[in-house]
């Protein structure tokens, strides 16, 4: 009967521990791909901007987030996954843009104002960027040159259908004073005459275009809409693919060495807990990663150094734990009483270490930015993490291998049988 029980629980442990490695071995590898890179990793653009005052107007938080905001629009017009936006004290915006295959274009769309104006001959704004709906690049189907078409909101098309019905009225077609002109940041674009007037909201600009791409990145800047104060860019760095790449394999790299020195260290010390230990890592990894890929976080070099961080925090806390464990079989208990006694004991320990540190990593959160914030996220959900699979998966899996005759030999478990009182030897 005994021996039909033991069989059973190895059958049961096996399974467990051969699904854990088999999800570890199908599933790892596609999470660590489908991870966002950050632009230390992937290269990119780092752009440091400055709002600048004017005599008229001085630079204030409200302006601040409208820039912020047309900055956001004009990135996402550009495609780029997960860029990083935000302020920098009270009148600067930090902006990094990875994975940018033309850098230098990027660098050009963040510092244009992007103002659009119409005017007539006499300078009169007709309409303006903030009239604008739409603009998307085309190719003339006859010219096969670029050019914009624009279409303007409601507001905008009343305006523009009254001013070219006047012009269209007033002067003969060939006269300069019948054309309007299209400004962009204070230089004409295009000088085109009105045949008509053009009720439908409607105006193409073409010519002066050098290629398709140009014509299509300032469709996107209008699209955007203009900044409300003027910029300057104050610092402009540029990360290469080759040093991203670089940084990933050296983190890549130091991830796998720290692992294995970490299941080697568990294995040598402590045993069989220490095999329950790297897979209860595992699964810990996989759960990590799992959530920042459902997050659709982006994974930064100080990201990558808080969860190895992390990791070390949960090998922590099985060691207390397996220390625990120990001592209560020294004192006399038997095995199943100890691993729960052990558990029991070093909760309280674990949690106050890592509320402290969870405490810490808020702090870093809030008042830091940028790369600072991610390591503060990736340190908190690995201490989440870790608690998870030290308090719940480690237990559970310690009970499966007591449930296993074969394992009972407390050498197994790290003890000496001669540490053990004499009244106490030889039960479970």
């Amino acid at each position: 009967m005994a021996g039909g029980k033991g069989a059973g629980g190895f059958l049961k442990l096996a399974v467990v521990f051969l699904a854990i490695l088999a999800i570890g071995i199908g599933v790892f590898k596609p999470l660590i791909n489908a991870q966002r890179l950050g632009l230390d990793l992937k290269g990119g653009v780092h752009v440091l901007i400055q709002a600048q005052s004017t005599p008229d107007h001085a630079v204030t938080p409200d302006d601040m987030a409208a820039l912020e905001r047309v900055m956001r629009d004009r990135v996402d017009q550009l495609g780029i996954a997960e860029p990083v936006i935000q302020r920098e004290g009270s009148d600067r915006l930090i902006i990094e843009l990875a994975g940018v295959s033309n850098p230098e274009e990027a660098i050009k769309m963040i510092g244009k104002t992007a103002q659009l104006e119409f005017k007539t001959s006499d300078g009169q704004v007709v309409v303006s960027g903030k009239d604008l709906k739409d603009a998307k690049a085309i190719i003339d189907q006859q010219t096969r040159e670029p050019q914009i078409t624009l279409q303007f909101n409601a507001e905008g098309t009343k305006k523009f259908a009254d001013v070219t019905k006047k012009l269209a009225s007033s002067y003969p077609y060939g006269d300069p004073k019948r054309a309007i002109g299209i400004y962009l940041d204070q230089q004409l674009l295009t000088n085109p005459q009105v045949k008509e007037a053009i009720p439908n909201g409607q105006a193409i600009i073409s010519g002066g275009f050098a290629n398709f791409e140009e014509a299509a990145n300032l469709a996107a800047l209008l699209r955007g809409g203009a900044l409300p104060v003027p910029v300057q860019i104050i610092e402009r760095r540029t990360v290469g693919p080759t040093l991203g790449a670089d940084s990933l394999a050296k983190s890549k790299t130091a991830i796998i060495v720290g692992l294995i020195a970490i299941a080697l260290f568990m294995l040598l010390i402590y045993r069989l807990p220490g095999i329950v230990a790297d897979f209860s890592l595992i699964v810990y990894g996989l759960i990590v990663m799992a959530v920042l890929w459902g997050l659709k976080a982006t994974l930064t070099l100080p990201g990558i150094a808080g969860l190895l961080l992390s990791v070390g925090m949960a090998v922590d806390a099985n060691i207390i734990i397996y220390e625990r464990i120990k001592e209560e079989l020294r004192n006399g208990k038997t095995l199943r009483a100890a691993i729960d006694a052990g558990f029991k004991r070093a909760f309280t320990t674990i949690f106050d270490s890592n509320a402290t540190t969870v405490l810490a990593a808020i702090v870093l959160y809030f008042l830091g930015s940028g790369t600072v914030r991610g390591f503060a996220i990736t340190l908190s959900l690995g201490i989440a993490a870790s608690m998870f699979t030290a308090i719940t998966l480690t237990r559970f899996l310690l009970h499966l291998v007591v449930g296993v005759p074969a394992f009972h030999n407390l050498w197994l478990f790290g003890v000496k049988e001669e540490q053990i009182p004499a009244a106490a030897r030889g039960e479970i």
